[in-house]
């Protein structure tokens, strides 16, 4: 991949001398496409001040009605969502990351992942309140009706804590195009900044690549031929304005092709808060679960607390591979 001086300025500086070099042999990690090497970032600067939650409705209120810090709280229907507030949440208002799974797999299995336990352990350290979602089924493959669904477990769960009224997106693999989705225009909650971890971006792809996916693909858009353009999120995100975006791949990746994937969102990327780390190794590799990358994770939506909300019902667009 070849990436020029001008979209280098999008990534976060690479580690260089001794101590990096010892961090990411550490890691068992290598200098990923001649670029950025992971290594751990300093010290978080104080987060900003959030701004003071909405009243509650009496319901809302009621006794036993709030999420309990450190306990995953069920949300949802039959394909059930799972919430975690952190224990700073009830004195200090706090965003929420909804985190899309791959396919084939569930809130309750991301729940169970001491991979993503990484993630989600350094988030609620950090504050954040964490929405491991259930998607709407094991293989939606971010579809407009499965969205619905997310954002009603949305909706609940902003009711069970301190809520600050942020909201960030963190997909896995297809988990991807849920995430890029919901922070489009039409989404039924504004996304903030989306995080993205070897995940699909181009649905016109996913459908092309193999005949499993594909039937899954008309299934979940009820479509039963390639989906339009509109249906494709990131065809959406090359047409609205950059995001805030944080994207782990690896050109190793045979399953989700970096190139033609997220890296095609580097362009897309809002200057100043985005990043993208480059690793090495299989699809959805233990390096994408390390307290490295966790702290970096973190680290980007720390610098989104800055920025201001977007408004109610004007979703902006994304950008990356």
């Amino acid at each position: 991949m070849k990436v020029s001086v001008l979209c280098l300025s999008l990534l976060t500086l690479a580690l260089t001398g001794p101590a990096a070099s010892a961090a990411a042999s550490a890691a068992g990690q290598t200098t990923p496409r001649g670029s950025a090497l992971l290594g751990t970032m300093p010290p978080a600067p104080n987060r900003p001040a959030v701004p003071a939650t909405p009243p509650r409705t009496t319901t809302e209120t009621m006794p036993g009605a709030w999420a309990r810090p450190g306990e995953w709280v069920p949300v949802g229907g039959a394909h059930a969502s799972y919430l975690q507030v952190p224990a700073g949440c009830p004195e200090r208002a706090c965003a929420l990351v909804v985190v899309s799974h791959p396919r084939a797999q569930s809130a309750e299995r991301l729940r169970d992942s001491p991979q993503a336990g990484t993630l989600v352990a350094a988030l609620l350290r950090a504050n954040y309140a964490v929405l491991l979602s259930g998607d709407g089924g094991p293989a939606t493959w971010g579809s407009p009706g499965a969205l619905s669904t997310v954002g009603v477990a949305h909706a609940t769960a902003t009711r069970r804590f301190n809520w600050s009224g942020r909201t960030y997106a963190l997909g896995l693999s297809m988990g991807g195009l849920m995430s890029l989705r919901s922070a489009l225009p039409g989404s039924p909650y504004p996304v903030s900044g989306v995080a993205l971890i070897d995940a699909w971006a181009d649905l016109d792809r996913a459908w092309g690549s193999d005949l499993t996916r594909r039937a899954e693909i008309d299934a979940a858009y009820r479509l039963g031929t390639r989906p339009l353009p509109d249906l494709n999120p990131l065809v959406r995100v090359m047409a609205a304005p950059p995001m805030p975006l944080f994207v782990v791949n690896s050109l190793d990746d045979t399953t989700v092709k970096a190139s033609l994937n997220t890296d095609r969102l580097l362009g897309r990327a809002q200057q100043g808060v985005s990043e993208f780390i480059p690793l090495t190794g299989p699809h959805l590799g233990g390096n994408r679960f390390s307290p490295a990358v966790a702290q970096r994770l973190v680290g980007f939506f720390d610098r989104l607390a800055a920025l201001p909300l977007p408004e109610a019902g004007s979703q902006a667009g994304a950008e990356r591979p």
